[in-house]
């Protein structure tokens, strides 16, 4: 496990972090870990009854597991591998994280044999792209393109309509959930972020797992490790205002104002680092019987969002990702079940190993949906005999091909109906689910930050004029790097630190694997499927 130098505070400084996701835990972790800043002196404010945000795990044998998503690692997210490397594991404190992230995907290697499926069996052309040349010389167009002159573009403004009916794009999109509506830059970024991938791209190849799910695996460690330093966690803590005091070009957070009414002064030695946005706010939950009702208001970092942005300047646009459910929602179910006979089935079905498959998707659904075969036990506490696998629909605002509702009004058992449908089970292993927990999980926003933006409509790490705060999460700013990554996170996480304290050393920059001869020409190979 990695040691770290630690700085010694110069003076008495107070943090408060609102928002328990991974951009508020990391914040703490760097604070505690590199700044030199006492656990004491760090609070953190969670609206929610649980930190991690979406990195999430819940749930019994009894009820249901649950997860309503799961985010994929890989080997240049340099931030969130440190972070780990620092952070030991529960039952083994010699081991770390990030050890055991990497331990695990070399005994358990990712590679999928059964990407797509299509009529009920495994697509003939599973392994390849159907791109044509016109889609070849777009994707090179974009690839080269400056970032500034996107935009608020949508994919859908650059590539011809054949190019969403290509497998390329089917599995792209249900790999990172981009919809033809979403934002070009974005699409752009992921280009160049994860080109160095392109090569296991048809077999989902080098792509990174955790052992369990991600509270679990991660979120559980890094509570068990602040609080053994004393970092303040208060859940059900919902910061309704931040009181900013001062001009554009010199201001200052003097309060926080709970939702019950307490204020929480910020002393002139103190700093706050706001998460603003989220992208499971919102989420509501069905079960066997009953489907998700169809969503909230706008949850507590929105709330606040909206109101600082309209307050003062410089602090992004939430309008801009918030309102539009019907393009930024999908929903995801979550199924335990109390015997093996449908794990066997899709071991034989994909030929891959349980957990080392990832994301199968069947190519024509309505709903595009996808599952993913868990590594058993998906939870630490998991009771012996009872199995998990996850699934989601990309357009769940489409009517399904033998359910003929959108997903979004599904109950559990009619998204079983749908997946059978889709394998072509017979009624016999339709018996397999017949007491199987299903819990179908509905999210609003959760694609939301892929909306169309433009410039300042996401707020830099530290405003301008910012004396003590930052805004770190999903929403802010980062040059070059990928949302809906928990890098984005963890580097909004560091860079805040790194900018208000002064004691924590700036991120490394984002990998630039896109200017590497090597990966463009194994890319290019690729793409022409030689």
């Amino acid at each position: 496990m990695k040691g770290h130098a630690m700085p010694t505070a110069t003076h008495a400084q107070t943090h408060h972090i609102v928002g328990a996701g991974i951009a508020g835990l990391a914040t703490a972790v760097y604070l505690c870990r590199d700044a030199g800043v006492a656990g004491h002196d760090i609070h953190i404010y969670e609206a929610l009854e649980t930190a991690g945000g979406a990195l999430d795990g819940s749930g019994s044998a009894e009820t249901g597991y649950l997860v309503r998503g799961g985010r994929m690692f890989e080997d240049q997210f340099v931030c969130t591998l440190d972070l780990l490397d620092s952070i030991p594991l529960a039952d083994d404190p010699a081991t770390s994280l990030k050890e055991d992230l990497l331990a695990f995907n070399r005994m358990v290697p990712g590679s999928s044999n059964c990407r797509l499926v299509r009529d009920g069996r495994p697509a003939e052309d599973r392994y390849e792209l159907t791109l044509t040349a016109r889609d070849i010389v777009d994707i090179n167009r974009l690839f080269l393109h400056s970032e500034r002159g996107l935009g608020g573009k949508t994919i859908q403004d650059w590539f011809q309509p054949g190019f969403f009916d290509s497998n390329f794009w089917l599995m792209w999109s249900t790999m990172f959930s981009f919809q033809p509506w979403h934002s070009l830059t974005e699409m752009q970024r992921y280009l160049r972020r994860f080109i160095h991938l392109f090569p296991g791209f048809t077999r989902i190849a080098g792509i990174l797992r955790t052992r369990h799910n991600q509270y679990d695996s991660i979120i559980a460690p890094i509570l068990t490790w602040l609080k053994a330093r004393g970092v303040q966690v208060n859940t059900r803590a919902h910061v309704a205002d931040v009181v900013i005091k001062g001009t554009k070009l010199d201001r200052r957070v003097t309060n926080l104002v709970l939702l019950d009414g307490k204020t929480v002064p910020v002393g002139s030695g103190g700093y706050v680092y706001l998460t603003l946005g989220s992208m499971t706010e919102g989420s509501t939950l069905g079960s066997n019987d009953h489907a998700p009702s169809s969503g909230k208001d706008p949850g507590p970092s929105w709330s606040l969002w909206q109101k600082l942005a309209r307050e003062h300047d410089g602090i992004g646009n939430p309008d801009r990702f918030l309102g539009q459910s019907n393009q930024t929602a999908w929903t995801s179910f979550t199924v335990t079940m109390d015997g093996p006979a449908f794990f066997e089935f899709m071991e034989d079905f994909t030929n891959n190993r349980t957990g080392t498959g990832g994301l199968v998707t069947f190519a024509g659904s309505g709903w595009t949906l996808s599952l993913v075969m868990l590594h058993q036990p998906h939870f630490r506490a998991q009771e012996h005999g009872t199995y998990v696998f996850w699934g989601y629909g990309l357009r769940g605002d489409r009517n399904g091909d033998f359910v003929k509702k959108p997903m979004s009004e599904a109950t559990g058992a009619e998204i079983i109906e749908e997946l059978s449908g889709q394998l072509h089970l017979s009624e016999e292993q339709k018996g397999w689910f017949a007491t199987a927990r299903i819990l179908p999980c509905r999210m609003p926003l959760i694609t939301s930050q892929f909306m169309p933006r433009n410039s300042g409509d996401r707020p830099d790490v530290r405003p301008p004029g910012a004396r003590n705060f930052a805004i770190i999460g999903q929403y802010c700013e980062l040059p070059r790097d990928c949302v809906f990554t928990v890098e984005y996170s963890v580097r909004s996480a560091r860079t805040a630190v790194a900018q208000l304290t002064g004691l924590v050393d700036t991120p490394p920059p984002v990998a630039r694997t896109d200017l590497d001869p090597m990966v463009l020409g194994r890319a290019a190979r690729m793409l022409l499927g030689m």
